[in-house]
């Protein structure tokens, strides 16, 4: 008996959850992405300042999905996607047939038309990006520390972040605490404290999601960390020692960027009469679905959703609810049943910029801050890591990276 097939192409939130929704199901499913695991997003700035290893926020694909027998996991990039014969082809050339198919590609950095400071300032979107942003945060004091002059140990020592988002503002809340406590008395020429910490927004304020008291309470935090936070600030160039800023120049070694996603570029593959916004997002219809192709379905970050006329952010629950709903849909079309327009239920936004400092906004203006928010920050996260071992993992390197400010994934690697 032949039995409908479900293609799914994206391993992140979106498309693993949309997968488990299949599980002992009347169906064959194939789940396609470029990397072998799944990547705990929210947790790849403790990768990339070294407080936890890769394989803590990491777990194979296969080995989450091994339990359904009716799903296999290939390991490739999708070059096309012909709507009309309904097939995805793979840089192998294989052709993947299917009868429905869920778009969970995701985003990359933008870099607003300077696709060159990509090399210079790296985003942080994957383990790949956080393994290199280590290598750079972790090789800049080894450099500093070989100086002889003063104001290259100051270049060294100075880190500029672009964007004042959630990233932007999680990245440059740990990078001091690091620079202070975890690697002060192990460098013999150099004071690890007196590293530089920059955060560059060009909006009126970070955290522009936040409510603005929220908002407010993080910048103050930051500044009590010591981070030098600049708000309506427009980088206008960004050079391999510097960051300018109109006239400024912020000679600084190591910049990273967290200003601006763009959808992937798949989206753009299914076809001229499918509307996509400015930054490359599919303006889906209410039940996920592709105008004029009902079959095809499309969440998470590649997705512009709305719910009672606004705009479900780009965030991991709003990846984890559409992939869900997503396939209940194909589900409920299978079964013959109308499928059902999506609703984003929001169960708060959370944001972490130290030791017992975090903020959360859990909507109804409900807003939390300081020690009950990092807790409740701490739980949420260790609650939705994939894989028993993960979680154990993470609290035993937080526990230990808390109580001891040690550092448990301090290892420099070389770029392949």
């Amino acid at each position: 008996m032949k039995f409908p097939r479900v293609l799914i192409i994206g391993g992140g939130f979106g498309g693993l959850y949309a997968a488990r929704q299949f599980r002992d199901t009347l169906t064959e499913v194939t789940l396609v992405d470029r990397s072998n695991h799944h990547t705990f997003q929210p947790l790849l700035y403790q990768v990339a300042t070294a407080t936890l290893a890769p394989s803590d926020i990491a777990a194979p694909l296969r080995w989450l999905l091994r339990k359904q027998k009716n799903t296999e996991v290939l390991m490739a990039e999708v070059e096309r996607i012909d709507p009309e014969r309904r097939v995805a082809v793979l840089d192998s050339g294989r052709e993947l047939p299917y009868d429905y198919l869920i778009l969970a590609a995701g985003a990359r950095h933008s870099y607003f038309g300077h696709a060159e400071w990509e090399a210079i300032a790296p985003g942080l979107k994957s383990i790949e990006d956080a393994l290199e942003i280590r290598r750079r945060f972790l090789s800049a004091f080894e450099e500093a520390e070989k100086s002889t002059d003063e104001s290259e140990r100051n270049a060294y020592l100075t880190f500029v972040i672009i964007g004042g988002g959630a990233t932007g503002v999680e990245l440059a809340g740990m990078l001091p605490t690091i620079a202070r406590h975890t690697l002060r008395g192990e460098f013999r020429n150099i004071d690890t404290a007196t590293a530089r910490v920059i955060l560059l927004e060009g909006g009126p304020r970070i955290l522009p999601t936040f409510a603005e008291d929220l908002a407010a309470h993080a910048e103050r935090d930051l500044r009590e960390l010591g981070v030098d936070v600049r708000t309506r600030t427009m980088v206008t160039s960004v050079e391999p020692n510097a960051v300018c800023i109109g006239d400024e120049r912020i000679v600084a070694r190591t910049v990273l960027w967290a200003a601006g996603n763009a959808a992937s570029p798949l989206g753009r593959l299914l076809g001229p009469t499918v509307p996509l916004d400015r930054a490359g997002r599919v303006v889906v219809q209410p039940d996920l679905s592709v105008p004029a192709h009902p079959e095809i379905f499309v969440v998470g970050d590649l997705a512009v959703m709305t719910t009672d006329g606004k705009v479900v952010p780009g965030v991991a629950q709003g990846a984890i609810q559409s992939g869900r709903a997503s396939a209940r849909n194909i589900l409920r079309v299978i079964h013959g049943e109308t499928p059902k327009p999506f609703r984003y239920h929001n169960k708060g936004e959370l944001a972490t910029i130290g030791r017992y400092k975090a903020i959360a906004d859990f909507g109804h203006g409900l807003h939390v801050a300081g020690h009950p928010a990092w807790w409740f920050w701490l739980f949420l996260h260790i609650l939705y890591l994939a894989g028993f071992r993960n979680r154990l993992s993470v609290l035993i390197e937080w526990g230990y990276a808390f109580f001891r400010y040690g550092l448990g994934a301090r290892l420099i690697t070389r770029r392949s």
